[in-house]
């Protein structure tokens, strides 16, 4: 085996027990709070806040309106699998809430955002993303598609470099494939993939319960591990042979996973397209953002011409489809 194959087993080793660290500590745990404030009447608004829920315990971050609000309805309270969902109706007066300041206690102790989307009666709408270092928000006029691009972008981004399952799939795909062509082709069919199915159930038109969605992706990764051992092993590899074919098939299931992501924290009604590319690219820039860390890191330890370990060849592959097994049976048992 050359000191080439050697290094890219070895560092992929590391970056794999990296991640299990950084799942085991919070990767769960990135997954936003949302809030939705929807006037229907002069100075009466409706309001949706669902925050996570994990293994059972909800996300410590709680919802604080301004003073001198009325609920002129009885407020509701929808316990799901995933997250708790409180509905209000509040009345705020004529002068609404303008100028006022919404504060979300707790996240300052966590590493997760908040999604804030609000609508005017008019249909006018702004959509903002609330940070752990700016624990509240203060109610504004409306900055249209602009800001909603960013927000998506940024939450794009967010969500695949939070997104230890589909990161981990990526890092297999740079293991097994040889050539920089080859690279090219199969981050391409995987980009092309994940793009179809990300619309396809955004919009609508398929629909895919995501728990069976989050064990499949965890099988994925599972299969491209055992792919490595067989290429170490000198027995033919699908994934070897044929990279951008595999990338493509697991792409579309990877699709469903950040359409999941996505539909957690809802589109903005009146910029539904806008959203949808603006998390895509996000999605794709963060993408190609690890592959490039991962790529760099590796020609720099090449570098130090060490003597690797023969046991790292199999070590990363074995490490990575470890992990992923975990997964499969934990989301399984989940169902």
């Amino acid at each position: 085996m050359t000191g080439s194959l050697r290094l890219r087993g070895f560092f992929a080793l590391l970056l794999s027990a990296l991640m299990l660290a950084l799942n085991a500590a919070h990767a769960h745990e990135a997954r936003p709070a949302y809030l939705e404030i929807k006037e229907t009447a002069q100075g009466r608004y409706n309001v949706v806040w669902r925050t996570p829920v994990l293994a059972g315990m909800r996300l410590p971050v709680l919802l604080k309106l301004p003073a001198g609000l009325d609920d002129f309805k009885e407020p509701v309270v929808q316990e799901r699998t995933d997250s708790l969902v409180e509905r209000r109706w509040i009345d705020a007066g004529l002068n609404g809430l303008a100028g006022r300041r919404i504060e979300f206690p707790g996240l300052q102790l966590t590493i997760t955002d908040v999604l804030f989307r609000f609508e005017l009666l008019d249909g006018a709408q702004a959509t903002e993303l609330i940070r752990p270092s700016r624990p509240w928000v203060e109610i504004a006029a409306p900055r249209g598609a602009l800001a909603t691009m960013g927000v998506f972008l940024v939450h794009g981004v967010e969500h695949i470099l939070l997104g230890i399952d589909h990161l981990l799939f990526v890092l297999a795909l740079l293991i097994i494939v040889r050539g920089t062509w080859r690279l090219v082709k199969t981050v391409t069919a995987f980009t092309i993939a994940h793009s179809i199915t990300l619309a396809l159930a955004t919009l609508g038109y398929v629909h895919v319960p995501s728990a069976p969605v989050e064990a499949l992706i965890a099988l994925s990764i599972v299969f491209v591990a055992v792919e490595i051992v067989h290429l170490r092993q000198g027995q033919e590899s699908l994934t070897a042979s044929a990279p951008w074919l595999v990338a493509f098939s697991f792409g579309l299931l990877h699709g469903l996973g950040f359409a999941g992501a996505l539909s957690e924290v809802g589109l903005p009604a009146g910029h539904i397209p806008l959203a949808l590319l603006f998390f895509n690219l996000g999605v794709e820039v963060g993408q190609l953002l690890f592959i490039a860390a991962v790529l760099c890191v590796m020609a720099l330890i090449r570098q130090a011409r060490f003597a690797w370990p023969r046991w790292a060849d199999l070590a990363a592959p074995y490490a990575i489809g470890s992990l992923a097994m975990f997964w499969v049976i934990e989301r399984v048992a989940a169902f």
